[in-house]
């Protein structure tokens, strides 16, 4: 008897969270956790993209801070890709785009890799300007590999 084991995969449906947040540490983490909390519950992979909103976080809680002002943090599936958008009021401190990333040129720099680590991490990411005072940096992550 031959048998075939068929393996089907579930199709990824049109999903998003979109939440403002305080630009503060406590407000970069809680991006973090909310994050893995909602790709958990959609039955999604989530480390990349944990990594990957820290530090868009952490770079809008300090570089894009304005006080008085939060940041926003965007999740959303559509077909088999995930995009991540952290939005923030500072749209006169623009992060250099896909390519242009250096390192620190002292290796003990305690900052200066984030947007490296988006680089390594995500299939495809940028900066969108506008409206102002606004910026969005984004990143896609392909689920299926």
């Amino acid at each position: 008897m031959n048998q075939e084991v068929l393996r089907t995969q579930r199709p990824f449906t049109e999903r998003a969270f979109t939440v403002l947040l305080s630009p503060t540490r406590r407000g970069a983490r809680l991006a973090r956790l909310l994050t893995v909390a909602h790709l958990g519950a959609w039955g999604l992979p989530s480390e990349r993209a944990a990594h990957i909103v820290a530090e868009l976080a952490a770079n809008a809680s300090v570089h894009g801070r304005v006080p008085g002002r939060d940041f926003q943090l965007g999740l959303a599936v559509s077909g088999q890709t995930l995009r991540i958008e952290v939005t923030d009021t500072r749209g006169d401190s623009v992060p250099p785009g896909p390519g242009a990333v250096k390192a620190p040129e002292d290796d003990h720099a305690e900052s200066g890799r984030g947007l490296l680590i988006v680089e390594a991490l995500a299939d495809h990411w940028g900066v969108a300007h506008g409206p102002v005072p606004r910026k969005t940096v984004w990143a896609e992550i392909d689920l299926v590999r």
